[in-house]
């Protein structure tokens, strides 16, 4: 018993030095003028719009709208694809998968 709360807390310890991986880990994407920088613990770092994209704001609010949607989804997307990876092994560890 005593060997599993060992293993239990290397593995905690493990997913704590990933988490902190995670934060350092920088995702960007782009979509029309629209970019997006978030963490692997999917907090939204930085967003820019390009000096072109402000422009057809003016005349295509609906279009702009919809490219900050796809690029926050993309980032996300790519953001849960980094930290599934790093948290593979931890997860094979615990028989969850891996």
């Amino acid at each position: 018993m005593f060997d599993k709360v060992k293993d239990m807390y290397k593995l905690q310890k493990e997913a704590k030095e990933i988490k902190k991986k995670l934060k350092n880990i920088h995702i960007e994407a782009t979509q029309d003028g629209f970019t997006v920088v978030m963490d692997g613990e999917f907090e939204v770092i930085s967003v820019t719009i390009s000096d072109e994209a402000m422009a057809d704001a003016a005349k295509n609010k609906k279009g702009l709208e919809g490219a900050i949607l796809k690029c926050l989804n993309k980032a996300t997307k790519k953001a849960q694809q980094v930290a599934a990876e790093e948290m593979k092994g931890v997860m094979g560890q615990m028989g969850l998968g891996g």
